[in-house]
C-alpha cells in the first residue's frame, strides 16, 4: 500500500474571497498542507479567460468580432494585434497576476502571524504558461510572433511577486494544460471555442523546452511545481487520456530537463479510472526525491468513498503520494467546496 501523505490545493477556489479561502484550507486541512493558493478569486475565477481583457487593453490589439461572448462579464472574443503595429515593440498592459498576488499575499502574512494558518505554511502562486494564453485568445498567425510579447509581460508579474515576498514563504505553480491539448492532438469541443493548434513543429520538444524555461525564472529558495492537467472547461476534460504514459512522460522529462529542484508534480486522475491499466505508466516514473507526487483523484460526486478506490489503483503503481482534485475546483458548486476539502484529509495523513 502507497503512503498517502499530504493534500495540495490545485488553484481555483469557489469561495468568495481570498481570506475565506486561507481560513477554510486552514481549518478544514490543516498539516496536510505545505503551501496554499488565494483560491483565483474575482476575475480568475475561470483561470486565463480574464486575460483577453488585459492584453486588449494594449494600444495596437483589437478583438476579433464585433460582439462581445460573454462569461460572467469577461470577454472571450479572440484578440489579433492591429494591421501596421510591430508586434516585437509591444508592451502589454498589466496582466492582473501580479497586483492579486501581492494582495493576497498581505491576507496570507496576516493570517499567519496571527496563527490561522501554520507556521511554515507557503503562499502558493499559480501562474498559466505563456503557450496556454497566447494558443486560447491569440489569432491564430500571429502565435509565434506573439508568444515571446506575452512571456515577456508574464514574466515580469512573476517578477514583482519574487521582489514582494520573502522567497522562503513563496510557491510557484505552473498550470500546464493547453500542452496537453496540443500533446494529444486534440482541443475543447465547439462549445468550449474550438480546437487548440501548436505553432511550433515538434510538439514534445516545444513543450518540454517551454517548461524548462519557465523553471528559469523561478529562483530557488521559491518553490517549483507544476499542475499537469487536461482542461475544466464546464467541468469536463478537453480529452480523456487513455492512461497516465503522456504525463508520465512529462514529467520525466521535465525531471531530467530542468537544472533546478522541482517540489512538486500533480497529474489528474478521471473519476472512472480505479483500474490499473490507467496508472501502470507510473511505474516508470522517475522524479527527483525532492519532488512530491500528487495525484489528482479526489472528486466532489464521489468523495473519499471514491478517492479511496482510486488510491487503491494507484498504490500498485506509485509507491508514495499525496492527493488533489484533477483541476482547480473554481467552477464546482460552492456548497461542495468544504465537503470536497475535507475527502482530502479523509483519505490522506498530515505531513
Amino acid at each position: 500500500m502507497a503512503t498517502v501523505q499530504g493534500a495540495l490545493l490545485v488553484g481555483s477556489i469557489n469561495l468568495p474571497d481570498a481570506e475565506t479561502t486561507f481560513r477554510t484550507a486552514a481549518e478544514t486541512l490543516g498539516g496536510h498542507l505545505k503551501r496554499v493558493p488565494d483560491g483565483e478569486p474575482g476575475a480568475r475565477f475561470h483561470w486565463i479567460a480574464f486575460q483577453a481583457d488585459r492584453i486588449a487593453a494594449t494600444p495596437g490589439i483589437e478583438r476579433v468580432g464585433d460582439e462581445p461572448v460573454l462569461l460572467k462579464g469577461l470577454d472571450l472574443r479572440p484578440i489579433r494585434v492591429a494591421d501596421g503595429v510591430d508586434i516585437a515593440s509591444l508592451r502589454l498592459a498589466p496582466l492582473g497576476y501580479a497586483d492579486s498576488a501581492l494582495q493576497s499575499w498581505e491576507q496570507f502574512r496576516a493570517l499567519r502571524e496571527a496563527g490561522v494558518i501554520a507556521p511554515g505554511t507557503r503562499f502558493q502562486v499559480s501562474l498559466p504558461t505563456p503557450a496556454a494564453v497566447v494558443g486560447a485568445f491569440v489569432v491564430a498567425e500571429q502565435r509565434a510572433a506573439f508568444e515571446p510579447v506575452y512571456a515577456a509581460a508574464l514574466y515580469g508579474e512573476l517578477d514583482r511577486i519574487l521582489a514582494a515576498v520573502p522567497h522562503d514563504d513563496l510557491a510557484i505553480q505552473w498550470d500546464t494544460a493547453v500542452e496537453f491539448a496540443f500533446i494529444e492532438g486534440a482541443g475543447y469541443p465547439e462549445r468550449f471555442g474550438g480546437a487548440y493548434t501548436p505553432w511550433f513543429d515538434d510538439v514534445w520538444a516545444g513543450v518540454i523546452g517551454r517548461a524548462v524555461e519557465q523553471s528559469r525564472h523561478v529562483p530557488e529558495p521559491v518553490e517549483l511545481g507544476y499542475h499537469l492537467c487536461y482542461g475544466d472547461a464546464g467541468e469536463q476534460h478537453f480529452f480523456e487520456p487513455a492512461d497516465t504514459a503522456n504525463l508520465a512522460r512529462f514529467a520525466n522529462l521535465l525531471a531530467a530537463g530542468v537544472e533546478r529542484s522541482i517540489q512538486w508534480v500533480h497529474l489528474p486522475v478521471p473519476i472512472g479510472r480505479d483500474d490499473d491499466a490507467y496508472f501502470a505508466p507510473l511505474d516508470e516514473l522517475a522524479l527527483g526525491p525532492e519532488t512530491e507526487l500528487y495525484l489528482g483523484l479526489v472528486h466532489r460526486e464521489d468523495l473519499a468513498d471514491g478517492a479511496r478506490r482510486r488510491i487503491e489503483a494507484a498504490a500498485r503503481h506509485a509507491p508514495a503520494f499525496g492527493v488533489a482534485t484533477e483541476c482547480g475546483i473554481g467552477r464546482a458548486p460552492a456548497e461542495t467546496v468544504v465537503p470536497l476539502l475535507g475527502a482530502h484529509a479523509a483519505v490522506a495523513t498530515a505531513w
